[in-house]
């Protein structure tokens, strides 16, 4: 590829004349070429790439600016001076389908001609791009040809960093004005000036990536290795330049003995492919907090970047298919490196010695703990995919961290159950082999298989191909005078092997592994005074529960996990049964603030079986109160069905000043997602509850309910959601049956944001008894136009029994939705609403309400409301304020100030899920 690249940094443009010589090394004829443009991905909102931050929730693209989208504008395509027909393919502008004029025989070469202008997009939206200094970030900036092996290998870019395009010998002539500074990992052949501009030439061989960075100012440092030239701008951690130097020529050593000699001259390390691949946790800590030592972070973050940069470019993978190869060799070097220069390094750096924090069980744990850890959070939550899933069909966490460090852990697995080098060995031939090939996992799986005799298919076709779970248990124990026999259960179905330890006081004195366990499989170990049989003992398998991993030979008494009281959630301790508690505070208007404690079992990885209790002291009240719950969940494996949660809840409060109300709840959950497409965010549920409710009768008669202050509702619910950025879905039905009632009811509720980035919200709400006894005497169980009563205390009200005040202006988005305070407030017969809203400008949106509610003895009445909402964060802070209803002017009447609502969440829980949903 010849390239000439002109930048107009004034309008953010690069003019560029481009020729590609493309060899066909297959043996088919081709009648049909394609190339990719992935600037042009940025061109719209409807783009691969766009639903993809879409399904992301990422806003910056779907509201950004129209200059600062990309686009690729192609003036010429030609091939000896004739025109050739091209077009965009239809869903993936992206990719450009080109027919030769005649076709291209094996072994032959074609030479394209390529006019065209880069419309450089906007750099927030990748990190890759030009940014608000006039600084240019570029990776993929120009237009390559896929590769064909077979069959076509294109796709469209989706931020993943991930094109697969063949090595290619590269001259680049690149234009750009005198005050800016280029990096590039090509090599420099010449500079010359022209006027206010400055000409550089570039040319690189058997080149897989091309990152070109222009700097306003000189950001990049080099340093000359005996290996190769690293060219690098990441942050220097503050140590001073002969301690970089050092660390630098260090992990150059390590790189070369561990994967062989660099190709290249050059090895580019940018700030950008760190913050795109960070080590978590690290990177989540502000600069003032340093727990680990200034030069092991700057070892880390040079190393990890510098492994993903260095295999990227030279194993020629498909790396949407075969990702776990690279990510997996970047990991497993990552702890070796970890484990043979700071083997003492903890979890918490510097911050495991200090008082309180030391007294976790997270405090005692390695640093290269981490990876298994966060692997087992997607695992426990039945959220693992498999290795060799398609990588744009990952969800977001296992796609950055999870399968990642799953793949490093594997390979050490693996590494541990070969032994004697070999897999390290195999690494090395294979990188050697391989290097600037188009290789894949087929190759190094061969390799490794004629290395060792041991049986090694588990690997391959279990841990990578599938999303089994690997979990043992020593079911029973023999003792006879010389050996011990082991009968070792396999609780997955699975061929992966595990081992067997044997300790004396705490020491390992015997190991083997044990493979081919079909449900079950006893073996013989020597006895030599072994007095503790563990399997997994030094966690090199990433298996599922440790809990069962162990048997004493001291009796049965020994076998019992002591109770182990801990401040604060905690990772869990396999050695003993943990009750957690932490202090908490609760608020609500009758009961005021009530300090208490939190007692729970829940640790930082999901558990099947949880429990928490809280108890609290209301200060207002000056009375115990407090709930609880305890709960067995079921996680079916490669089903629709995922979730079944079984459970009972109880609470202890006040509903009003001085009564209190006791709420008892046992139920089951189902929930469903498409197992095989864990990036679509359909979900349904099924519920089922019965709620059990005694509320405390009220001797003055304000507060009772038909002089029944105690009832109980079945209540069954089926749900249907599918958020996204874009368009977000949801209804459900619901059904109530008590002994003076039963009621169904439907919601429904759309929202869409338009390519003008216009949010339109639509929601129906229709509602009728099947009977009713009470709407004679009281309207606490019917349908409420704008404040519903809340009869199950199913909603977070701060004030439930409030007609006047600052807390009976709270709004809850549920059954007639209204805002104004309307007559009549309540249906009890049906009610059938409207409610919808429209954006103005930004998060200031125009609503309207319209319904009809009947009630016995009256004919249907039609109310309507409207006004302005001001929605700071959807459905989490949000400020209504009436204008015009069946009430009149609203905004014309007096004490207007008690008319406007508002909708304020204070759960940290559900304000965490707005963080957290794009990564699950």
């Amino acid at each position: 590829m010849d390239i000439k690249a002109d930048f107009d940094t004034e309008n953010k443009q690069i003019k560029i004349e481009q020729t590609i010589t493309y060899i066909n090394t297959s043996n088919d004829v081709l009648t049909e070429i394609y190339l990719n443009d992935w600037i042009q991905s940025f061109s719209s909102k409807t783009t691969p790439l766009a639903k993809r931050f879409a399904e992301e929730y990422k806003t910056v693209f779907h509201f950004a600016k129209s200059e600062d989208r990309g686009y690729t504008a192609i003036t010429a395509m030609t091939q000896n001076g004739q025109e050739l027909s091209f077009n965009r393919l239809k869903d993936q502008p992206d990719v450009i389908k080109v027919i030769p004029i005649t076709p291209i025989k094996p072994n032959e070469s074609y030479t394209i001609e390529l006019k065209y202008v880069v419309q450089v997009p906007n750099d927030k939206f990748t990190r890759y791009g030009v940014s608000d200094l006039g600084e240019y970030h570029l990776r993929y900036w120009y237009i390559t040809p896929a590769i064909y092996n077979g069959k076509w290998q294109y796709y469209s870019n989706k931020d993943l960093d991930d094109m697969f395009i063949p090595k290619s010998d590269i001259s680049m002539e690149v234009r750009f004005p005198k005050d800016l500074y280029l990096a590039s990992e090509l090599n420099v052949l010449s500079t010359k000036n022209d006027g206010n501009k400055q000409i550089i030439t570039l040319e690189g061989k058997d080149r897989i990536n091309t990152k070109l960075f222009l700097d306003r100012l000189k950001r990049f440092s080099q340093v000359e290795t005996e290996y190769f030239t690293l060219i690098y701008n990441i942050d220097n951690e503050n140590l001073n330049l002969v301690d970089q130097l050092i660390n630098i020529d260090k992990i150059a050593g390590f790189l070369d003995q561990n994967l062989g000699s660099y190709p290249h001259e050059n090895l580019l390390l940018t700030h950008i492919d760190y913050k795109k691949n960070p080590i978590y946790g690290l990177n989540l800590l502000p600069d003032f907090i340093r727990p680990f030592p200034d030069q092991f972070q700057y070892e880390l973050k040079i190393l990890k970047t510098a492994l993903n940069n260095y295999l990227e470019n030279i194993l020629l993978i498909n790396p949407r298919e075969d990702q776990w190869l690279i990510d997996g060799l970047q990991t497993y070097f990552l702890i070796k490196y970890v484990d043979e220069n700071y083997p003492e390094m903890k979890i918490f750096g510097t911050l495991s010695n200090v008082w309180g924090i030391r007294t976790f069980h997270a405090a005692e744990l390695d640093f290269n703990d981490q990876y298994n850890f966060l692997y087992m959070h997607m695992a426990r939550t039945n959220l693992d995919q498999p290795l060799l899933m398609q990588k744009d069909s990952l969800l977001k966490f296992n796609m950055n961290i999870a399968n990642k460090y799953k793949a490093g852990v594997g390979l050490r697995y693996l590494d541990d159950y070969v032994n004697a080098n070999i897999l390290e060995n195999t690494i090395k031939e294979f990188i050697a082999n391989q290097s600037l090939k188009e290789t894949n996992t087929g190759d190094f799986e061969q390799l490794i298989k004629s290395k060792t005799s041991k049986n090694i298919h588990w690997f391959f076709d279990e841990y990578l191909k599938t999303s089994k779970k690997i979990d043992f248990k020593i079911k029973e124990v023999q003792e006879f005078p010389d050996s011990i026999q082991v009968t070792i259960k396999n609780k997955r179905d699975n061929h992966m092997p595990v081992s067997l330890f044997g300790l004396r006081n705490d020491s390992v004195v015997y190991k083997t592994w044990v493979d081919d366990i079909n449900k079950s499989k006893t073996v013989t170990v020597p006895k030599d005074h072994i007095d503790k049989l563990v399997l997994n003992y030094d966690k090199s398998i990433p298996e599922f529960n440790l809990r069962d991993n162990w048997k004493s030979m001291k009796g049965f008494l020994f076998n019992n996990k002591p109770i182990q009281f801990r401040l604060f959630k905690d990772i869990e301790d396999p050695y003993y049964n943990q009750i957690f508690f932490m202090p908490q505070i609760k608020y609500n208007y009758y009961d005021g603030f009530a300090p208490g404690l939190k007692l729970y079992n829940k640790t930082v990885l999901t558990k099947a079986f949880n429990y928490n209790l809280r108890p609290s002291y209301a200060l207002k009240s000056q009375q115990l109160v407090g709930s609880g719950n305890v709960s067995y969940i079921q996680r079916p494996e490669n089903r629709d069905l995922y979730y079944i949660r079984y459970g009972f809840s109880g609470a202890y409060s006040n509903y009003a000043p001085n009564l209190s109300y006791t709420s008892l709840q046992p139920y089951v959950q189902f929930r469903f997602r498409d197992h095989k497409d864990l990036r679509n965010n359909r979900k349904n549920y099924l519920t089922f509850r019965y709620v059990s409710i005694n509320r405390e009768e009220d001797p003055l008669g304000i507060y009772n309910v038909e002089e029944e202050p105690s009832y109980g509702v079945f209540n069954a619910q089926f749900g249907h959601s599918n958020p996204n950025l874009k368009n977000y879905k949801f209804w459900n039905t619901d059904l109530q049956l008590a002994k003076n009632f039963g009621k169904a009811s439907f919601n429904y509720e759309f929202r869409t944001l338009t390519e003008g980035n216009r949010q339109y919200n639509l929601r129906f709400f229709g509602g009728v008894f099947l009977y009713n006894k009470t709407y004679e005497n009281s309207n606490f169980f019917s349908f409420a136009l704008d404040r519903p009563t809340d009869y199950l205390f199913d909603y977070n009200y701060y004030g439930r029994s409030e007609n006047t005040g600052i807390f009976s202006q709270q709004l809850i988005i549920a059954e007639g939705g209204f805002k104004s305070k309307l007559n009549p407030a309540y249906a009890n017969q049906w009610i059938t609403t409207l409610n919808g809203s429209a954006t103005i400008w930004k998060y200031i949106h125009a609503y309207g309400d319209i319904g009809l509610v009947k009630n016995h003895n009256f004919n249907p009445e039609f109310v309507y409301d409207s006004g302005i909402r001001f929605s700071l964060v959807e459905d989490y802070f949000e400020l209504y304020f009436p204008v015009y209803s069946n009430l009149g002017w609203e905004v014309a009447q007096p004490n207007y100030e008690e008319k406007i609502r508002f909708i304020v969440t204070l759960d940290i829980k559900t304000l965490f899920g707005l963080f957290t949903r794009r990564w699950y």
